[in-house]
């Protein structure tokens, strides 16, 4: 220590020039420093001196009067020329500025209303910081000489980089002082914060728990670094203990305190907790917070915390000061925008929006791809009416490049791009729908993986917000319901199943399946789900309940009359319109269940009225140009429907195809041959193709249009239907095939829109013309039969006309009576239709022709008088026609006369084909009646023959048998002799003594030793002994298979050859005898 000044504890000495000597005490010290300046400048006090008091002052928190003391000091140096020992109280100064800047505001707010600051910023403190640091350092290299504490500059200099964030350099400088002083707890605190910055929390954890080795009482605190990259290596537990230690020794610090209030508050968001247990941890977060802020009010991360609780208990303006708190001493981006994000929270539920923009804005300019801030400008600009500016907020969020997968910012995003938007054209809201739709469908999948992601414990609770959301499925549904009911149906039962899980079952949504199934021809489910709309419509008393029952009861009386309940229909309709006399669609459904009953003029005074009442209704409008057309008054229809276009709306779609229609008849049934006539009719159907082209630029997917084009381009109306006849030759027929085959496909294209009959009689009435008679008869047979009960006659007559053609061109007697099949159901229909019955002539006519035509192979004599007699028929039936001498008839009397003389002609050969089929099929049956006798002999033949056979079978079976029986006596007999024999020879046989060797015996020997086994017989298939045969019955003989020969086997010979003696000498069986026998042997013959 100098010798101008001592330390004695607490008390700080400085000895004048002198004896005299000033004790300060450091535990009392004068918050004014002027004494003290007074007392340094007197003694000249060295530089170390001076930076003691200015630091004791700085531990006290007095950094103006350390700033003065410093500044002081350099003063005195200066006046001395002893700049040389100013680089430690640069470094001082520089300290002191840092020290500044940690309490000092990152940035001022100018539209602040609640925390107004008139500070200097950061910024400036730090730049303030690095002036003094550099001219320290220029101070040093000027006078030449070494600084004397390169540790302090270095320390002091990796501090102010550290604040700066410049990571790089701070490292730099902390590795300097540690390459000299290994232990410096302040460098090593310093590497540590920047390896936790660079995400490296093992390394960083390792030096705080050094530190914290080196001085346990080191502050800052090492346990909240420990604590910190513990949490940040999921070792929460841990980590909150660390700072529970932490808060233990240093119970004022507000580092712990946040900390743990911050964890508290995250784990009263876990759903798996109690709710005692949630509010509790909450309360106790809330209390750490507090504290924390109190102690630290500058803090960004606490005033952050508590601004969210503020926020939540609906205090506005502390939670818009705590915000803005936030805003202003943020040292990190992402509590920056935070603060931003609440504050525009706050500022949009006081509905000051312009603020709450500028605020949102500020937000996504620092972090453009921040969740909350982007949602929460898209807010902003749907309240400002700024839907592109919102859709194009959120797109860029979920966009790439670092695409956010936000479930809440899609679904907005969904629901704003199915929102039609003035000014935009009709393809691009088509487009914006499809991308609504991909939208909405990638929402339904995120919620899917979140609900499996968590093993069985249930979604998130976003995710549940969100599922559970019942306008988000009724907007589904609303976009799926021109593309696929199916969707549509399932968005709107989830719609349902939450509604009535919520207790709150909406009737809109019941009306809505209910028309579903209405639509799909389930009309007892549409009328289920229509009566309970019904009764939840009429049991709640919200305004605009009266119009949704209003609606559901016209639905249910259309499914009545759907469903044949006519009398219910009717009596809904009147209810209807007892409410409302002027509901025009009951009007409408009424005047159509008087026209079912065949009282057209009743329904025609009906519509009048409606049309006196609303004459512009373009619905009411076009039921009444449909009613017109169906009651066979095309002129006046004709009139009415040029009456709408020219008056109400030209660009009304029905109108147009109407008016398309209408032309079309008109020109086709005209019968006019005269040039003026047949120029009129070509200009007609030029007109009515214009019609159907007008109707399908206003409405591309309108398929009536589609279709009257197609019928027009498959007949060819502006060229053959025009009356000119087609140039004949290979090219026209060509032009034709092309003009069908393209209509064809429009029809089948119409058929996915259309579910109606008449779309597959059209491309019945192509494949007809194609002369593809097969596939005619199936799209006639589909409409005949799916839309018309078979009871169309139309559609009958067609059925008829291609199974007639196939039958002319097959020459196939089956279709042609198929073909007087349709013709007579449809006589039966309009029994007075003598068009209907002149076809019935025809084809029985043309079934006798096709009879006569035909070889006597291919007919039988039954079928001839069949049709002879079904020609007679026809025959009486053009006399009734010829004469019938009404003034309209749909045919030609003197064509039906021409037919009577023909079938005339024709039947005088009637007897020539029956006596000519009746022969042949007497000689056929005598050529089969033969060929059957020869057939018949041939059997008895061959019968004749296997009984032979059988016979002689059964002969050599019985002969077998007897031999057999012989066999087994005669082999008895053998072995009942041959154990007599045995026993003989045994009695007979002497006593033989013991021999050593025994002599071989030859086999021509007579008396031959023998061994035998007492009680067994010797096999056929082993060595036998003298008078013993082989086994007759062997598996083989069972079986009735030939022996196999054995060599070296006796002959069995009869018992009438036993007495005779054999010509040779009988050969004795030889035994291979061992050169030594034992005892047992002789005790085995023994």
């Amino acid at each position: 220590m100098d010798d101008e000044s001592q330390s004695t504890g607490r008390n700080f000495e400085i000895e004048l020039g002198g004896q005299e000597v000033i004790s300060i005490d450091l535990d009392q010290i004068d918050p004014n420093p002027n004494d003290v300046l007074d007392v340094l400048r007197e003694g000249q006090c060295r530089v170390w001196v001076w930076t003691k008091l200015a630091g004791e002052y700085w531990r006290r928190g007095y950094l103006e009067a350390a700033a003065k003391i410093a500044n002081t000091a350099i003063e005195c140096f200066r006046m001395n020329d002893s700049t040389a020992s100013l680089p430690p109280v640069y470094s001082m100064l520089a300290n002191i500025q840092i020290a500044h800047a940690r309490k000092a505001p990152k940035l001022v707010l100018q539209n602040a209303r609640e925390d107004i600051l008139h500070e200097r910023t950061k910024d400036e403190y730090y730049r303030e910081a690095a002036h003094q640091l550099n001219t320290g350092e220029k101070t040093a290299n000027e006078t030449g000489e070494q600084v004397r504490s390169v540790e302090l500059a270095f320390l002091t200099r990796g501090i102010q980089q550290l604040a700066t964030r410049e990571l790089d350099d701070a490292m730099q400088s902390f590795q300097t002082v540690l390459s000299e002083k290994p232990t410096n707890v302040i460098a090593l605190l310093g590497k540590a914060r920047i390896l936790y910055a660079r995400r490296q929390y093992a390394q960083a954890l390792q030096i705080f728990q050094l530190v914290l080795r080196y001085n346990p009482n080191c502050q800052p605190d090492p346990r909240i670094g420990i604590g910190l990259c513990l949490w940040a290596l999921d070792k929460k537990d841990k980590a909150k203990m660390a700072w529970q230690r932490s808060l233990e020794l240093n119970p004022s610090e507000w580092s712990a305190q946040l900390l743990l209030g911050l964890e508290a508050i995250n784990a009263s968001k876990d759903e798996r907790q109690t709710e005692e247990e949630r509010t509790r941890l909450l309360f106790t977060g809330s209390k750490y917070l507090e504290r924390a802020f109190n102690a630290n009010n500058r803090n960004a991360s606490a005033a952050n915390a508590l601004c969210e609780i503020f926020i939540q208990k609906g205090n506005s303006k502390r939670a818009l000061k705590l915000a803005e708190r936030t805003i202003q001493f943020a040292d990190t981006l992402t509590l920056l925008t935070e603060g931003y994000v609440r504050a525009g929270r706050i500022c949009h539920s006081e509905n000051n929006n312009s603020l709450a923009v500028r605020h949102f804005q500020s937000a996504a300019e620092g972090q453009p791809k921040h969740v909350l801030a982007a949602i929460g400008l898209a807010q902003m600009r749907m309240v400002n009416d700024e839907m592109a500016g919102a859709i194009h907020t959120l797109d860029t969020l979920i966009q790439s490049p670092n695409p956010q997968k936000s479930t809440e910012a899609t679904v907005m995003l969904a629901s704003l791009r199915a929102f039609p938007r003035p000014g935009v054209s009709g393809s691009d809201i088509a487009q914006e729908r499809i991308r609504a739709r991909e939208l909405f469908d990638r929402v339904t999948k995120a919620l899917e993986l979140d609900d499996a992601k968590l093993n069985g414990q249930g979604p998130s609770r976003a995710s549940r917000t969100i599922g559970e959301d019942v306008g988000m499925h009724v907007e589904l549904a609303r976009l799926w319901q021109d593309e696929n009911l199916d969707k549509t149906a399932k968005a709107l039962r989830e719609a349902l199943r939450i509604s009535e899980a919520l207790g709150k079952v909406d009737s809109r949504l019941l009306n809505n399946l209910g028309a579903l199934h209405h639509l799909e021809d389930k009309f007892a489910d549409a009328r289920s789900f229509y009566e309970k709309a019904l009764t939840a419509s009429m049991s709640d008393p919200s305004e605009g309940s009266d119009a949704t029952s209003t609606s559901i009861l016209y639905n249910l009386a259309r499914v009545y009359e759907d469903q044949g309940e006519d009398a219910m229909a009717q009596d809904a309709y009147d209810k209807l319109l007892s409410r409302h006399p002027e509901y025009i669609d009951a009007k409408i459904r009424q005047a159509q269940l008087l026209s079912n009953l065949n009282r057209n003029n009743d329904a025609h005074d009906l519509l009048k009225q409606a049309l006196a009442s609303q004459n512009g209704n373009l619905n009411l409008r076009a039921f009444y140009t449909h009613f017109l057309i169906q009651t066979n008054l095309p002129k006046i229809a004709k009139d009415f429907v040029w009456a709408t276009l020219k008056d109400h709306d030209k660009y009304d779609v029905y109108s147009l195809c109407a008016s398309g229609w209408i032309m079309y008849h008109q020109a086709r049934e005209s019968r006019e041959t005269s040039s003026k006539g047949m120029e009129e009719r070509k200009r007609n159907f030029t007109r009515s193709a214009e019609f159907y082209e007008k109707a399908l630029q206003l409405d591309p997917q309108c398929a009536f249009a589609a279709q009257g084009l197609a019928i027009i381009t498959a007949e060819d109306a502006l060229g053959t239907l025009s009356g000119q006849p087609p140039a004949p030759g290979p090219d026209e027929a060509a032009k034709r095939m092309k003009y069908l085959r393209e209509a064809l496909d429009i029809f089948i294209r119409v058929r996915e829109s259309i579910s109606d009959g008449s779309v597959y009689l059209n491309m019945g009435h192509c494949y007809y013309s194609r002369d593809e008679f097969e596939r005619a008869i199936e799209s006639y047979l589909t409409a005949s039969e799916r839309y018309y009960n078979n009871k169309n006659v139309p559609t009958l007559l067609c059925l008829c006309r291609s199974h007639y053609a196939k039958a002319m061109k097959d020459q196939s007697y089956p279709s042609i009576c198929t073909a007087l099949n349709y013709a007579q159901k449809a006589l039966h229909l309009h029994p007075n239709d003598k068009a209907v019955l002149y076809n019935i002539a025809m084809i029985q006519q043309k079934s006798a022709e096709m009879l006569f035509t035909l070889p006597c192979e291919k007919r039988t004599l039954k079928t001839l008088h069949h049709v002879i007699e079904q020609a007679q028929h026809a025959q009486r039936i053009f006399a009734s026609l010829a004469a019938d001498q009404s003034t309209l008839l749909p045919y030609s009397r003197d064509i039906a006369d021409q037919r009577r003389k023909y079938g005339d002609n024709m039947l005088r050969r009637g007897e020539e084909h029956l006596s000519r089929q009746r022969d042949y099929e007497e000689e056929a049956k005598a050529r089969l009646d033969e060929a059957r006798q020869i057939r018949q002999q041939e059997r008895d033949r061959l019968a004749a023959i296997e009984r032979e056979r059988t016979e002689e079978l059964r002969k050599e079976a019985e002969k077998l048998a007897e031999q057999r029986k012989i066999a087994r006596e005669q082999a008895l007999e053998w072995t009942r002799e041959a154990r007599m024999d045995s026993d003989d020879e045994k009695e007979k046989k002497p006593k033989k003594s013991r021999k050593p060797k025994v002599e071989v015996v030859s086999g021509d020997e007579a008396e031959a030793p023998k061994r035998k086994r007492k009680g067994k017989i010797r096999k056929a298939g082993g060595d036998q002994g003298e008078g013993e045969e082989p086994g007759i019955f062997s598996d083989d003989e069972e079986t009735e298979k030939p022996a196999r020969k054995r060599p070296k086997k006796k002959v069995v010979k009869d018992e009438e050859d036993e007495g005779v003696e054999a010509t040779g000498p009988q050969r004795k069986k030889q035994f291979k005898s061992r050169e030594v026998l034992s005892d047992t042997d002789d005790e085995m013959e023994g």
